[in-house]
């Protein structure tokens, strides 16, 4: 586990500690990772994923072997501020929005990437959209063999490995295996992928400032979002405050 202190500020949802961090912080992190050859593990939590907690419980001790479990999107900020445990470190902060950053960092120091997840069209298209970027290899996350793709990784050297597998698949791989990698950052991204290759659709600029990314992704394919969203956020809602309700109740 990296030594890299993180300030969670007590923030503790279904047993997963939320690091208080902000884009600046966490790309700090990353830096000195690679530069002091420290591995760090980072994962994310959001609505989706705290709802997939209570699905598959064995994802929180997959999550409890992260450095880093970075808040992502105003459903957690809500959380935060419900029990009493505000997000401080950013006003707002989403994996969507820490990417592009990462992309910007990662040129500046010459950082190396190795990306595993989605298809290979999505793969080929991150080089296209960012020439500057140093790729040094990819494998598509549908159908592979892990001693494979172990060494694949292990054999490209990348400094930065991005996961994206969905939750929990990505979160158990990557707690799984991470002792058998050699890459200085494990960040698992779910469909971040996509925002590396620049084909995910994020909506107007308005609806990410009040937090409604997700309705102009649930817009945009309502049958696949249905039970992500119109079932999953109210459902993470009344969850979080149970959890409230019952802590004022003891």
């Amino acid at each position: 586990m990296s030594s890299l202190p993180v300030n969670t500020n007590g923030l503790v949802i279904r047993g997963i500690s939320i690091s208080n961090i902000g884009y600046s912080g966490l790309l700090a992190i990353i830096k000195k990772s690679i530069l002091e050859g420290r591995q760090t593990a980072i994962a994310y939590a959001n609505a989706n994923s705290i709802n997939s907690l209570y699905e598959f419980p064995e994802l929180q001790n997959w999550l409890n072997k992260f450095d880093i479990i970075h808040p992502d999107g105003s459903g957690i900020r809500i959380a935060a501020r419900i029990l009493n445990k505000p997000l401080t470190a950013s006003s707002k902060f989403t994996g969507s929005d820490l990417y592009p950053l990462l992309i910007n960092e990662a040129i500046r120091n010459k950082f190396t990437f190795y990306f595993l997840g989605h298809d290979s069209g999505t793969l080929s298209r991150i080089s296209e959209v960012n020439p500057e970027l140093i790729v040094t290899g990819t494998h598509e996350g549908y159908n592979f063999r892990d001693e494979e793709v172990l060494q694949d990784i292990n054999r490209n050297s990348a400094d930065i490995l991005i996961v994206g597998l969905g939750t929990p698949k990505q979160e158990q791989w990557a707690a799984a295996n991470r002792d058998k990698i050699n890459s200085k950052v494990i960040l698992c991204v779910g469909e971040g992928i996509k925002v590396f290759a620049g084909s995910k659709s994020r909506g107007p600029a308005f609806l990410r400032s009040v937090g409604l990314e997700w309705l102009w992704r649930f817009l945009g394919n309502p049958v696949k979002y249905f039970r992500r969203y119109i079932i999953g956020n109210p459902l993470f809602l009344y969850r979080i405050i149970s959890t409230k309700m019952r802590k004022l109740a003891q």
